[in-house]
């Protein structure tokens, strides 16, 4: 059984270069890359290239689970695209739309393992988060 690509899209009210820079800062994206308060992410690593390497350690606060999410970057366009390809395969494509507000639409391979409606809320949660990191200018919301 194919299971189909999982796509999410938020607008974030602020300019392209800011939306940018936050999303792939490593500093930044343990601010935001969360579902919940319960949740962070404790350390993140970023070589934005084709051929670069992102590992983020992410997990619930309270210790009792954590995981690795790590992938290759096989395509970036500046203010426009990401396209990265997961540990085990599966791929992830990131576009970003618009000079302010600006657009972002994740189209992503699910796994076999979860749900895909679990996957997909995740997904929302953590561009939900974002959103409200950078709509305060990349000061912490909670």
């Amino acid at each position: 059984m194919t299971i189909l690509p999982i796509t999410i899209s938020v607008g974030v009210n602020a300019p392209i270069e800011l939306v940018w820079t936050l999303w792939n800062t490593p500093e930044d994206i343990q601010q935001w890359n969360n579902v919940s308060d319960k949740w962070h992410t404790p350390s993140a690593d970023n070589d934005l290239r084709p051929g670069g390497k992102l590992s983020l350690l992410m997990g619930l606060k309270d210790g009792s689970f954590s995981f690795n999410f790590e992938a290759v970057y096989d395509e970036v366009r500046a203010h426009e695209l990401i396209r990265y390809t997961l540990t085990e395969g599966r791929q992830s494509t990131i576009s970003f739309s618009g000079k302010n507000p600006v657009t972002i639409v994740e189209t992503f391979e699910p796994n076999d393992n979860d749900p895909v409606d679990m996957q997909r809320d995740f997904c929302e949660a953590v561009l939900n988060s974002f959103k409200r990191y950078a709509e305060n200018n990349g000061r912490r919301t909670d």
